[in-house]
């Protein structure tokens, strides 16, 4: 069930704007946005994502959760905060640091609204960045991984860990084969190694799960390119099976040892 409707309904009240208002801002007819409150019908993903970017919330938000008015004047207010509070004064050294080491951050919930406006640099610069420590240049991203098509035998990209990426240029890519590659296409972040390119525009990827086939990928596909180059998990990598029979075989020879010193004794 979508909430939508009552979520437009109740937008309009807190900004106090008319059906008419609110369809001129998102180039709607006046009729559609009756239709979308009275739930006879729904905006399209690209409506959403205008609505969602104006009022600054996601576009989740509004399909999955009745906000309350006391929600909405929550966001409004948070936003007028954030806009009226100055920035306290940074050193050039400290700003040149930090915007080199600043990773605008891609969430699994926005992924559609960065395939809209991955081209839009007040969009990108809009985004949450996160800091890490890397040499990889100016241009990188951090994409939030869905799914377990890389992970295998505890090893691997999980869902919800972040990759670190740093972008290729789209017209002559420098590719390897066994490397990992996130490709944005319009439906889609594709996270694949790739096994070796089959022509000028083709290229084989895999899954590094095994329960997943290898796939050909047309680079004509691709809206973006961006090379992994590190994973940023909050899962604890579990001993292999060799690390566990290495520790216990260590355990046992410290045993012995220490009752055969005893029995020296």
């Amino acid at each position: 069930m979508s909430y939508i409707g009552n979520n437009i309904r109740k937008i309009r009240t807190v900004k106090k704007l008319s059906q008419a208002a609110f369809a001129e801002l998102f180039g709607l007819a006046r009729p559609s946005v009756g239709a979308y409150e009275e739930g006879r019908s729904e905006p399209k993903m690209e409506t959403l994502i205008q609505i969602a970017q104006h009022f600054g919330l996601s576009v989740d938000l509004l399909l999955t959760k009745e906000l309350t008015v006391n929600d909405l004047y929550g966001f409004d207010i948070f936003q007028q905060d954030l806009q009226a509070a100055p920035a306290p004064e940074a050193s050039p050294v400290a700003r040149a640091d930090q915007s080199a080491a600043l990773t605008p951050f891609v969430r699994a919930d926005r992924l559609l609204e960065y395939i809209v406006h991955y081209h839009d640099k007040s969009f990108v610069d809009a985004l949450p960045a996160l800091t890490f420590p890397h040499a990889l240049g100016p241009v990188t991203r951090a994409f939030e991984i869905q799914g377990a098509e890389m992970q295998h035998q505890q090893q691997g990209l999980r869902h919800q860990d972040v990759v670190l990426c740093r972008r290729l240029d789209r017209a002559e890519p420098n590719l390897r084969a066994g490397r990992i590659y996130a490709f944005v296409t319009p439906s889609r972040l594709l996270v694949r190694r790739l096994v070796e390119r089959l022509g000028e525009q083709q290229l084989k990827l895999r899954a590094d799960n095994p329960d997943y086939g290898a796939q050909e990928f047309d680079l004509g596909q691709a809206l973006e390119i961006w090379e992994v180059k590190a994973v940023f998990t909050t899962h604890l990598r579990p001993p292999s099976a060799l690390e566990e029979r290495v520790s216990r075989l260590e355990r046992q020879v410290e045993e012995l040892l220490n009752r055969l010193d005893k029995e020296q004794d």
